[in-house]
């Protein structure tokens, strides 16, 4: 029975992408449980096998990888073929941001057409992607548009604790503006819808809340009991088991403890102060809502790392063994064989 093909983005050939890939494919537990397959450069792709120092061998292929693979091969798909004044370490160029474009767009294609079974991505340049022609805040929006989705969750993870995010890059003054009780009740729905077909059966999800103390019967805020506790309660009436909000001092300490299977946020430091405490190296951004799996590392370009072969492959392994873990369950909540 062959294993399912993970489709691996490089990311910005400039940054630590092309060498955290070459260790997550050197970890043989990743080999393990799938068939990697990376949309990338060749040029790049050498150059960080070479920093790495690991015996790793490059195999360009124009399809698929093979369906037993041979270990210590990295296939790659050459999607770009970049010259020299746009492989700088630390200086994407437009042509590098187009780059970074296409590869989630030959994986995206791969995920939606069935020819692989998830996607996982190595980090990007915004700056460069939009420098590059494209518009767009990051992998999350562009992939939204690519697949048709309009509700869509950020979701970052380990093995000890999950977060989703009602608001994610936004000033933090805006935040109780763009706390809606459509918002909430959305983001519960999808985390709810997500977590169920890939990790979780009637997932337990707490919801935290805006203001200390739950708004201390408002004397710090209204938001908790007149937006999130309405949102709370409507999903409920949805058959989903969400409670709260519950004050965000003490629900990740229960959260940690296994009573939650997730935590719905209202902002992004909020969730991401404590999952980055226990996951800093090994946490997974994962996008819920689309019809396809993708899942990330959880850290940047890393460009003062770059070309040196110390930058850790945590999070990119985590990201590969959680995407191809994702599809295993789907497939057999489908009834399908993995």
């Amino acid at each position: 029975m062959t294993k399912p093909i993970i489709a691996i983005t490089m990311g910005d050939p400039t940054g630590v992408g092309p060498e955290i890939i070459a260790k997550a494919l050197a970890e043989p537990s990743v080999q393990k449980i799938c068939r990697p397959l990376v949309l990338g450069d060749r040029k790049a792709m050498e150059r960080g096998i070479a920093v790495t120092g690991l015996p790793l061998r490059l195999e360009t292929v124009s399809d698929l990888p093979p369906d037993f693979p041979e270990p210590d091969v990295c296939y790659l798909r050459e999607i770009s073929q970049l010259g020299a004044k746009d492989l700088g370490y630390g200086r994407p160029t437009p042509a590098t941001g187009n780059a970074m474009y296409l590869y989630i767009l030959a994986a995206a294609g791969l995920c939606m057409s069935g020819h692989a079974a998830a996607m996982a991505t190595a980090p990007i340049s915004k700056e460069a992607l939009n420098k590059g022609g494209h518009h767009y805040p990051g992998h999350t929006e562009l992939l939204a548009e690519l697949t048709g989705t309009t509700e869509f969750v950020m979701m970052l993870a380990g093995l000890r604790l999950r977060v989703t995010l009602v608001t994610i890059h936004e000033a933090l003054a805006e935040v109780p503006r763009l706390v809606t009780f459509d918002k909430v009740l959305e983001t519960i729905k999808v985390t709810h819808q997500d977590l169920s077909r890939y990790f979780k059966e009637r997932p337990r999800i707490a919801v935290a809340a805006l203001n200390p103390h739950c708004g201390e019967s408002g004397l710090f805020g209204n938001e908790d009991a007149q937006i999130i506790r309405p949102a709370v309660e409507e999903a409920r009436r949805l058959g989903i088991d969400a409670v709260g909000p519950l004050s965000a001092d003490t629900l990740f300490h229960l959260a940690v403890r296994g009573d939650y299977d997730a935590v719905v946020c209202m902002y992004h430091d909020q969730g991401l102060i404590p999952l980055k405490l226990l996951h800093f190296d090994d946490g997974v951004n994962v996008t819920l809502g689309l019809p396809i799996i993708r899942t990330s590392v959880d850290h940047g370009t890393a460009y003062d790392l770059a070309g040196t072969g110390r930058a850790n492959s945590a999070s990119m392994v985590a990201a590969i063994r959680m995407a191809a873990d994702m599809a295993g369950n789907r497939n057999r909540k489908a009834g399908e064989r993995p």
